[in-house]
């Protein structure tokens, strides 16, 4: 089992599979003509494709055309990531018109109650998904395995046999030996299987306003849509899909967690006022050479030419952007509903701090959860896959310049510098 570190040295210039780079040399001249990304035909595509005609609430038409433009004037996309957008902006075409469908055919779906949900919001090295998966191993719990997340509603043409795999788990599958062929290193900054706890921003990004794209692709005009728009009605949306995910899997208390909830908290406590949020913590200089690392590195699934420079001053700014909205927005939450986690605490005892923000939640700890989570720890060793050396240099940050820039954050919470 490797536990090695390593360095990522081809940032920028990135070594990918041979048919991959085929692809995407032969294929340059020819994408943008045989590979549309018109959200109108996209739309009417993935009406043919299913079946189906209703997309329910037209909101999602205002950010697919923010997004579909910004892919096609800011993102350079390869032929590759021409290709994958193409399919992912289906898909999540495909996935409203599946939920809608189910809710036309099951109305009662509208009456389930999404109650008290444990929400964690961080960024990426925080901790957040060692908490999420932890949390997660509690049977009374509901969380979303990533393979619900990207198909969240059955082809209702499709059927599974009795004892069968659902297609739905074996394209996830298909999906994730692809990734890792591609980047290989993934797994080393973040683990991804069928059947793990993931985040709801795929649900969110049904309704096309989330922070997915923008971590997938340069987009800044679609990023600064984003930022200034209320993000209310996605969340109302996410609601919608969790509805339909608990009536066809589930009436259980749910676990979500994404990053982009550091600064959304108003829509979220409007949407679900009683949710239990935590919040994790550390220190964000480390945080933020991780994050630009990673980011810069998945890059090459859909960049024509990587910038990891770029990525990081663009990145640096986006979290500082999430931190300061982390305190400006901690206002709209209850005091008594909200609960921070700091790293180094965590590290020091997890199990300990996954029962404390369960009973924090009210959530009553039984020995069966608590099994569940030994034998979690025990097929998840920390540094399993090995680990990535994260250097602030090459994503082009200076040290003290940033230090200094997140001090108000590090002040505000009380995070200890790593060194």
């Amino acid at each position: 089992m490797p536990r090695d570190s390593v360095h990522i040295d081809d940032l920028g210039n990135p070594r990918l599979p041979f048919g991959i780079r085929t692809l995407n040399t032969l294929g340059r001249p020819i994408a943008p003509r045989l590979v549309s990304l018109d959200a109108e035909a996209l739309i009417e595509k993935a009406r043919r494709d299913s079946g189906l005609a209703d997309f329910g609430d037209p909101s999602f038409r205002e950010p697919l055309g923010v997004l579909v433009d910004a892919l096609e004037r800011e993102a350079d996309l390869s032929v590759l990531g021409r290709v994958a957008t193409r399919a992912l902006l289906l898909q999540l075409l495909t996935n409203r018109l599946r939920l809608e469908d189910l809710f036309r055919r099951h109305p009662k779906i509208a009456d389930e109650r999404i109650e008290k949900p444990i929400i964690i919001a961080g960024l990426p090295r925080t901790g957040t998904t060692h908490l999420h998966n932890l949390i997660s191993q509690d049977p009374a719990l509901r969380a979303l395995p990533y393979w619900e997340s990207l198909e969240p509603v059955p082809d209702p043409r499709e059927s599974v046999a009795p004892g069968g795999v659902d297609p739905r788990v074996a394209r996830c599958e298909k999906g994730l030996d692809f990734l890792h062929r591609v980047m290989p290193l993934f797994p080393r900054m973040h683990e991804m299987t069928p059947d793990a706890p993931h985040e709801e921003i795929q649900l969110l990004a049904m309704a096309f306003s989330t922070m997915l794209f923008e971590s997938s692709y340069y987009v800044p005009s679609y990023a600064a849509w984003y930022k200034q728009t209320d993000q209310t009605s996605a969340y109302r949306y996410l609601q919608r899909c969790l509805q339909a995910l608990q009536w066809l899997r589930g009436p259980r208390r749910w676990v979500l967690k994404t990053p982009q909830h550091l600064e959304q908290q108003a829509p979220l406590i409007e949407v679900f006022p009683d949710a239990s949020f935590v919040q994790t913590h550390r220190d964000p200089l480390r945080i933020t050479a991780s994050l630009c690392t990673m980011i810069a590195y998945g890059n090459r699934m859909n960049a024509r030419r990587v910038d990891p420079v770029a990525v990081g001053r663009y990145w640096a700014a986006r979290v500082e952007d999430l931190l300061r909205g982390s305190i400006t927005g901690r206002g709209a939450l209850p005091a008594d509903q909200v609960i921070d986690v700091h790293f180094k605490e965590f590290m020091k005892d997890d199990v300990a701090m996954a029962e404390r923000v369960l009973a924090f939640a009210g959530h009553p700890v039984t020995e069966e959860a608590r099994e569940a989570i030994r034998r979690f720890m025990d097929a998840n060793p920390r540094g399993k896959h090995g680990t990535v050396e994260y250097r602030l240099d090459d994503v082009g940050i200076d040290a003290g310049e940033r230090r200094r820039a997140l001090a108000f954050y590090s002040d505000h919470f009380g995070v200890e510098s790593e060194g």
